[in-house]
């Protein structure tokens, strides 16, 4: 049987058995829909209620605050959409996932105003620069935690801070962050965070979207009173349960897996070194622990892929082909990465569930191809 590697934990992660197991009784037995009155529906209504509770405590919100949706692009959507039906002016950055990127475009052709930040050539968002494009007084900045292919992270405190001296709201897409890094949204300042539960070791198909007590927000979704007439629509009882449970599992294992993770990096890296491979990383030291992006120069990404696939290692890369051309990442492109090196562009990442013979084969694989 052919060895499987997954180190593409960026695009999505393994559900932890904790919350398969949690999931289950509500798919089952305990079915009923959480908005009805009779007794059969306490239970899930109650679970409801318990879930908000443990993800709000996760990210130091207010249960109030939390809003669950079907992922992180509907929750960013929600964000955009909302900030454009109120002619907000939006301020983004030019890195940000298509999630973000694409209604800010749609926006822009209805009518609204948008900036779009530069960043440095490793990824960062100047707090200057941010500063000077909020002009008028007031507007959304939204500007993503970590960058889901480079990895790096952003001083979100800082931003939020300069948002809030113009009048300003702060929102950032915090998909690839929740559950990997210590976030506190009422210390850190941030009025708006979209999360995705299959990023975290949860279920796909569900996220939320923690909106700041007193911001008055567009509803997303019109119809009955589910998430406090903000977001109508029978609750998936089982996922938002699941969901819960995995973020619950990751925070309070999050150093113990942060460490995990920078030993495994640390092996990944050195270990390249040893073997003179030739890469260029990139990104920051600031970085989602365990992301890992490398350029080898000469060769071709998608190849690159597809021959560690053939050997089992499931990895993304920086750049996708058609039949005519190659599209470089947009990453790549606002980093100002050399087209032959994002031309050579793969993106590893890694998860609590990788291992150290893992890396080692990895290793192994990726200098028997590029050596």
């Amino acid at each position: 049987m052919r060895k499987l590697v997954y180190a593409d934990n960026a695009a999505t992660t393994r559900l932890s058995e904790k919350a398969y197991e949690s999931m289950l009784p509500y798919l089952f037995n305990e079915y009923g829909n959480a908005s009805q009155l009779y007794s059969f529906a306490r239970l899930p209504k109650k679970t409801l209620r318990e879930a908000r509770e443990t993800v709000a405590e996760c990210i130091g919100a207010l249960p109030e605050e939390i809003f669950f949706t079907s992922c992180g692009t509907e929750s960013d959507n929600w964000v955009i959409n909302g900030a454009a039906r109120r002619n907000l002016p939006i301020v983004t950055s030019t890195i940000e996932h298509h999630a973000i990127l694409r209604p800010c475009e749609l926006a822009e052709e209805d009518g609204a105003c948008v900036g779009y930040l530069p960043v440095s050539s490793d990824g960062v968002v100047s707090i200057s620069e941010a500063e000077r494009s909020m002009e008028v007084p007031q507007g959304l900045l939204s500007v993503m935690f970590a960058n889901n292919e480079i990895g790096t992270i952003q001083s979100i405190s800082e931003l939020a801070e300069v948002a809030h001296k113009r009048g300003w709201l702060f929102h950032t897409d915090a998909v690839q962050a929740v559950g990997h890094t210590p976030i506190d949204v009422h210390q850190m300042g941030i009025d708006m965070l979209s999360a995705s539960a299959h990023k975290f070791n949860g279920p796909k198909g569900i996220g939320f979207l923690y909106i700041r007590k007193g911001i008055e927000w567009p509803s997303l979704i019109n119809g009955g009173a589910q998430e406090f007439g903000r977001r109508a629509g029978t609750e998936n009882v089982a996922s938002i349960v699941g969901m819960a449970k995995a973020l619950e599992e990751n925070v309070s294992h999050m150093n113990e897996n942060l460490e995990h993770l920078n030993r495994l990096e640390n092996r990944l890296i050195e270990g390249l070194n040893e073997e003179c491979v030739k890469y260029v990383r990139n990104g920051t030291e600031k970085h989602i622990v365990g992301n890992v992006s490398l350029s080898f120069p000469g060769y071709d990404g998608e190849v690159l892929l597809h021959r560690l696939d053939l050997k089992g290692i499931c990895v993304s890369t920086g750049s996708a082909c058609d039949s005519k051309n190659t599209q470089i990442s947009h990453v790549l492109r606002a980093i100002g990465l050399d087209e032959i090196l994002a031309n050579g562009t793969i993106r590893i990442s890694l998860g609590k569930y990788n291992t150290e013979a893992d890396i080692d084969y990895m290793i192994d694989c990726i200098k028997s191809i590029v050596l």
